[in-house]
């Protein structure tokens, strides 16, 4: 592992506008009935702090930009699958009817990949790049991240069982 080079990185740059232009979106068409209210407060502080180093990560080190063919190509190949993935989901979200279901079903068997996808797209980038700085901000990032989604899927699969307990 390397400790990596500064300089700006359009593979991350990419990746970044992968990931933000869906959110901008999103923000605008949230599902009926979110609330961050009853968030974990640790997994909250490791998912802000993950965010901020994975995006430090991805935009300032050269290490991501493409550097001839090796077998570490095959994490990038990796990566950009899941983010097309990812892509696939939102679309999937965004032509449905917006529900908290919808944003918390799984994909192709792929638990929560709101979180799931970028966060392990995060970490393959991290592989290709041998930049042990972005695996580590990938992990504390899935730690909160994902933590966060499987909270919010957990209640609403309780909140589900009392409407059918009800009937």
């Amino acid at each position: 592992m390397e400790m990596g080079h500064f300089g700006f990185s359009w593979v991350g740059f990419i990746f970044l506008v992968m990931l933000m232009v869906p959110n901008l979106f999103w923000a605008k068409k949230k599902p009926a009935g979110y609330s961050s209210a009853d968030e974990n407060r640790v997994l909250r502080i490791l998912e802000r702090v993950g965010e901020v180093l994975v995006t430090f990560c991805l935009l300032t080190f050269t290490d991501l930009n493409l550097h001839g063919w090796s077998v570490d190509i095959w994490w990038l190949m990796a990566a950009f699958v899941l983010m097309i993935l990812y892509e696939i989901w939102w679309i999937r979200y965004f032509r449905s009817p917006g529900r908290l279901e919808d944003f918390y079903g799984s994909l192709l068997g792929i638990p929560v990949p709101g979180a799931t996808l970028p966060v392990i797209a995060a970490f393959f980038l991290g592989l290709y790049s041998h930049l042990l700085w972005l695996q580590g901000a990938a992990l504390i990032l899935g730690i909160g991240h994902i933590g966060i989604h499987l909270q919010h899927r957990r209640q609403l699969a309780q909140k589900e069982e009392g409407h059918a307990q009800q009937r």
